[in-house]
């Protein structure tokens, strides 16, 4: 599998010139995201899942299927989830970012729907 460590200076470059918005994966990587490829039957990068963990069980995810298809979300420690959206990659980079930490006072903390923790996105 192919993994960051391994990719060159060059095919880093390349693939950021063909898909630019992959920059604000590297945004949200910088912000102690963690990501898994799924990879079909020739190992090529079908999706991207994203992750970050917070104190007291919060976890806000991400789906990428394409840059104009994406899905965030947070969820509680129950995988109720309380903040939810889909767009573009980009809309949903800014979403999570914005998004206050789960212990801030304007967090969203309302229960809008429920998941189970392995079907996230």
């Amino acid at each position: 599998m192919v993994g960051v460590d391994t990719v060159t200076p060059q095919e880093h470059s390349a693939a950021l010139a063909e898909f630019p918005e992959l920059l604000r994966l590297i945004d949200l990587h910088d912000a102690g995201w963690m990501f898994l490829p799924t990879l079909d039957s020739e190992g090529q990068v079908v999706e991207m899942h994203g992750v970050r963990t917070w104190p007291e069980g919060w976890a806000d995810a991400l789906r990428v299927r394409y840059t104009t298809d994406a899905r965030g979300l947070r969820t509680d420690h129950t995988g109720g989830i309380t903040w939810q959206r889909d767009g573009t990659l980009n809309e949903i980079v800014d979403g999570l970012i914005t998004l206050p930490a789960p212990s801030d006072r304007l967090a969203p903390r309302l229960v809008v729907a429920q998941t189970s923790m392995l079907r996230l996105a």
